[in-house]
C-alpha cells in the first residue's frame, strides 16, 4: 500500500487513485487482503452481474462475423472443427478413439453458489453429451470479485461444479481463475467417442422427428429473478432442471439410434435449431404448443419480461424463420429465449421415436416430447405453427402500484418466405416485437429521487406521503409505453429535463437512458431538441453537466 500511496495510483488497479475511496469511507484496503465487516455470508450472485446465464454469451451473428475468414489450420485428425459451429471440436487419436474438447464459461442464473456450480458443470458438459462422447476430465474456470465478494461464495462454487462432475463421473483435474469484477464459471472438458458414431449437429434426415430433452425458459426466469418478478416454485423448477444432466439423455439417444443433436443453450431454442437445419440442408416445422415449458414462464413474457438477449438472438436467427397465422410476438419469444445448461435436441426416424421417448421416461427424462419434425430438404427454414391449444396467459396488473402496464404483443401475420444460400434474409418479416429489455419497461420516476423525497419530507403536510405516492404514480402512468415506445418517452424526458435544467433529473435520466442501450450521440441529440428551445444557458447547464 505505501507504494500505491507514493505512485498516487493503486498498483492493484489502475484505474484507482491511492489511497482510494473505499480507504478514505471505511479505513479498508482490499489489495492487503482486508475486508469490509460483515462481507462473509449469503450473496446474491446474480446482483453482481449484467446478463444471467448464458445470456451472456455473445450473439451469433456478432460470432459469425468474428469468426469469417479466420485462417484454422487444416488437420485431417480434426473431424469437427471451429469452422463447424458444433457443440464441440472432435480430434482423431486413432481409428477407434477421437477426443471431444469443449469449454463453456457464463455468468450466474441463480443466487445460490453452489447450485450455480452445479449449473456451470452441467451445461459444460453437456456439449460432450450432445455429441455423444463419454466425459473423462475437466478443468474449472472460474472469474470473481475476490476483494468485493465473500471467498465462501467462490469456494461453494468451486464445491458444486466439483460434485456434480463427481455425479458425472469426471474427475476435475485442475483450473484456472482470474479476479475479475463479474462472476462467472464454466470448465474445459475432454472427452471421447468412436470416430464413426460421431453425433453431429448435420445428420438430420427429411421425416425425422425433433425431441426436446427439457422444458424452455430459463432466460425469461433467471431475468425475471433478477428484477425481483419471478415466482418462487418456478425459480426451483429451473434450478433443478438446469443442474440436471444430459447424461441419461445421450445415452438413450445413441442406444436407439438417432441422427443428429445439439444441446439448446445461449442461442436459444431458434438459434441452436435454424443452424442445425442450415447444417442438415433440410426445413423443419415446430408446433408451437408441444414446446416444453417451464411453470411461470407464459405469465412472464404475457408481461413483456425478457433479457435483451433474447432480442439479440432474435436478430441473429429470424431470418430463415416461417411464421403461421396466430403466433403472436410473446408466444415466439419463447423460441429465441437464452437457455442455460438446456436439453439436447434430438433428431431420428419416426419409427423409433416412441422407444426413445418410452427409455427417457425410464431413465427420469420425464419432460421430453416430441416438438417437430424435418419436413423434407432444404436451406434450414424453420416454420412455426399453432393448432392453438396453448393460449397465452392474459396480462396480469402488476403488484408494484408505480410500475407501468405493459402490452402484450400484436399478432404476427407473416413471416420471410424465403432464405438465401448464405443464411441472408431476402425479406423482412412483419409484426410488432414485444418489449423485451427490463430497463424500457420501469417508469422514468423523473424528480422522485431523494432530492424529491427531502422536497416532501421539508414541507411535511399530513398527507405528504399519499401526495408523493399519487403524483409517482401518475408518473408511472405517464411514462408507460402506449402510442410511443419508452425509448422515445425516455429521449423526451431527457430533453424536458435538460429544458428544465433539473440537474438531478438529467442524471437520473440519463443513467436510465445508458442502461437502455442509448448511445451517447443518442444521448447529445435528445439534449439538443431542448438546446433549441432553452437557448445558449441551457447549452452550457447540459455541456457542464456532460463533463462531469
Amino acid at each position: 500500500m505505501q507504494r500505491s500511496m507514493r505512485l498516487g495510483h493503486c498498483i492493484c488497479n489502475a484505474k484507482k487513485s491511492c489511497p482510494c475511496d473505499l480507504f478514505r469511507e471505511r479505513d479498508v484496503c482490499s489489495c492487503a487482503g482486508e475486508r469490509i465487516n460483515g462481507q462473509a455470508g449469503p450473496v446474491r450472485l446474480m446482483n453482481l452481474v449484467e446478463n444471467a446465464g448464458c445470456a451472456s454469451k455473445i450473439d451469433q451473428a456478432t460470432l459469425r462475423r468474428v469468426l469469417h475468414g479466420l485462417p484454422f489450420l487444416n488437420d485431417p485428425r480434426v473431424l469437427v472443427g471451429a469452422p463447424a459451429g458444433d457443440d464441440a471440436g472432435v480430434y482423431r487419436l486413432s481409428d477407434d478413439v477421437a477426443l471431444v474438447q469443449t469449454v463453456d464459461v457464463f455468468s450466474p442464473s441463480v443466487d445460490d453458489p453452489y447450485t450455480f456450480g452445479q449449473i456451470a458443470a452441467a451445461n459444460s458438459l453437456s456439449d460432450v453429451y450432445a455429441m455423444g462422447g463419454r466425459p473423462i476430465n475437466a478443468l474449472s474456470i472460474v472469474g470473481f470479485p475476490i476483494h468485493t465478494a465473500p471467498e465462501d461464495a467462490f469456494r461453494e462454487i468451486l464445491r458444486g461444479g466439483i460434485d456434480k462432475m463427481t455425479e458425472a463421473g469426471v474427475p476435475v483435474v485442475g483450473g484456472h481463475s482470474i479476479n475479475d469484477n463479474e462472476i462467472k464459471a464454466g470448465f474445459a472438458v475432454t472427452g471421447v467417442v468412436h470416430p464413426d458414431k460421431i453425433m453431429a449437429n448435420a445428420g438430420v434426415g427429411p421425416g425425422d422427428c425433433l425431441v426436446l430433452t427439457k422444458p424452455l425458459g430459463t432466460g425469461v426466469l433467471a431475468f425475471a429473478a433478477q428484477i425481483g418478478r419471478a415466482p418462487a416454485d418456478a425459480l426451483q423448477a429451473a434450478a433443478q432442471s438446469m443442474a440436471c444432466l444430459n447424461l441419461a439423455a445421450s445415452k438413450v439417444m445413441i442406444a436407439c439410434g438417432a441422427h443428429a443433436c445439439t444441446d439448446i443453450t445461449g442461442f436459444g431454442l431458434m438459434g441452436h435449431l435454424a443452424a442445425m437445419a442450415a447444417a442438415s440442408r433440410v426445413d423443419v416445422e415446430i408446433l408451437w404448443d408441444d414446446l416444453p415449458l417451464l411453470p411461470g414462464v407464459l405469465e412472464c413474457l404475457a408481461e413483456g419480461i425478457a433479457s435483451g438477449a433474447l432480442e439479440r438472438n432474435r436478430e441473429s436467427s429470424s431470418h430463415c424463420l416461417m411464421i403461421d397465422e396466430g403466433i403472436s410476438a410473446a408466444m415466439l419469444d419463447i423460441c429465441f429465449d437464452p437457455q442455460t445448461s438446456g436439453g439436447l435436441l434430438i433428431a431420428l426416424p419416426e419409427s423409433k421415436t416412441p422407444d426413445l421417448l418410452s427409455q427417457l421416461r425410464a431413465e427420469g427424462v420425464s419432460e421430453a416430447v416430441v416438438i417437430g419434425k424435418a419436413t423434407g430438404d432444404g436451406t434450414g427454414h424453420v416454420r412455426i405453427r399453432t393448432d392453438r391449444r396453448r393460449q397465452m396467459p392474459s396480462m396480469q396488473p402488476s403488484n408494484n402500484p408505480t410500475a407501468p402496464m405493459l402490452r402484450i404483443g400484436e399478432e404476427i401475420t407473416g413471416g420471410l418466405s424465403q432464405c438465401s444460400s448464405d443464411g441472408a434474409p431476402t425479406e423482412g418479416w412483419s409484426g410488432t416485437v414485444p418489449l423485451a429489455m427490463a430497463q424500457e419497461n420501469q417508469p422514468m420516476n423523473c424528480c422522485t429521487g431523494d432530492h424529491e423525497q427531502d422536497h416532501a419530507a421539508s414541507h411535511d403536510p399530513s398527507n405528504a406521503a399519499t401526495i408523493q405516492q399519487k403524483f409517482q404514480e401518475f408518473l408511472a402512468a405517464a411514462n408507460a409505453p402506449g402510442a410511443l415506445d419508452a425509448h422515445t418517452k425516455q429521449a423526451i424526458a431527457i430533453a424536458l429535463s435538460v429544458l428544465a435544467r433539473c440537474e438531478p433529473c438529467v442524471k437520473s435520466h440519463l443513467k436510465k437512458a445508458r442502461a437502455m442501450g442509448f448511445s451517447q450521440e443518442e444521448l447529445d441529440e435528445a439534449a439538443w431538441v431542448a438546446i433549441a428551445f432553452g437557448g445558449s444557458p441551457t447549452m452550457v447547464f447540459y455541456n457542464n453537466l456532460r463533463l462531469q
